[in-house]
């Protein structure tokens, strides 16, 4: 179905309705993916370099850009890198590392001014957060609620990102019960797109990941989008297609879309080669079912 033009999320939808933005707000995961990759250590320069290169290469193509404020968002600005039609997305959350984990918890990063951001051209804000089936509801409701009252205030549409993580304890858990769980507990409390990760991470029978999906539309009270995290990047089209099709609304991904250009040297080149084609690819499976 065709969305109505003027809804808060109006700027980062296609012509269709759907969304197909892109992802470039990686931290110091995307360093590690660098170095991975690269087979080097890796500065902040060449972290912010990728970045660069990605806005000026993918935005073309993209209904909007997530981007950060630590490595890209003043020189992205500056550089006028975002293509014309792209709307964009400003990353609002502060990354606390911990003892195993890249992002051990989260908090809003007051660096980021909801103001001099929509001044700058940002259309919407947007909040990680990490739920942990150990950890008390209240601070992760609280959080959110917070963060969305911080966006209405500026004008600026609210995107809300739960991510189910390992308990604080140690111990089993499951992914998937805390993807479900983390909607139930944030996915109603005002945020004007859900950003969930795939359930299975998209690795289960078609039958399993829809009726999951399905689970996810049932239980979130916005529209919602999938992430591409922990979903091989072959399997992520199909994914999308999936998730869309039990009633999300495209995609808010970075990895399913340039990982693979990580340890190219003509890096423009290789996602001109590369990223392009899967990204038109992804939008055009969003235009396809969420356009139907």
């Amino acid at each position: 179905m065709t969305a109505s033009i003027t809804d808060s999320l109006a700027p980062l939808r296609r012509p269709s309705g759907g969304f197909a933005m892109l992802a470039l707000d990686q931290r110091e995961s995307l360093r590690v993916m660098l170095a991975e990759a690269r087979g080097v250590a890796i500065d902040d320069a060449t972290v912010a370099d990728f970045k660069l290169a990605g806005l000026r290469t993918l935005t073309p193509f993209a209904s909007a850009v997530l981007l950060d404020r630590a490595f890209a968002w003043d020189r992205a600005v500056a550089e006028h890198a975002i293509a014309p039609g792209c709307a964009l997305i400003a990353a609002a959350d502060l990354f606390i590392p911990g003892t195993d984990e890249i992002i051990g918890s989260v908090e809003i990063d007051t660096e980021v001014v909801p103001a001099k951001v929509r001044a700058q051209g940002a259309s919407a804000l947007k909040l990680l957060v990490i739920w942990r089936p150990d950890e008390p509801a209240e601070q992760r409701v609280a959080l959110v609620d917070a963060f969305i009252q911080r966006c209405r205030a500026a004008g600026l549409a609210s995107i809300v990102e739960p991510v189910s993580r390992k308990p604080r304890g140690g111990g089993a858990w499951d992914l998937d019960a805390g993807i479900l769980a983390a909607a139930q507990e944030l996915g109603s409390r005002g945020a004007d797109l859900y950003k969930a990760e795939v359930p299975l991470h998209g690795q289960g029978t078609e039958a399993e990941v829809r009726s999951r999906c399905a689970m996810l539309t049932r239980t979130i009270a916005s529209p919602w989008v999938v992430l591409s995290s922990g979903v091989p990047q072959d399997q992520f089209p199909i994914a999308v297609e999936w998730a869309c099709r039990e009633g999300a609304s495209g995609f808010l991904a970075g990895r399913g879309v340039w990982r693979g250009v990580l340890g190219h040297p003509g890096m423009e080149a290789a996602l001109r080669a590369e990223a392009v084609p899967r990204l038109q690819q992804l939008s055009a499976v969003v235009d396809r079912v969420v356009g139907r």
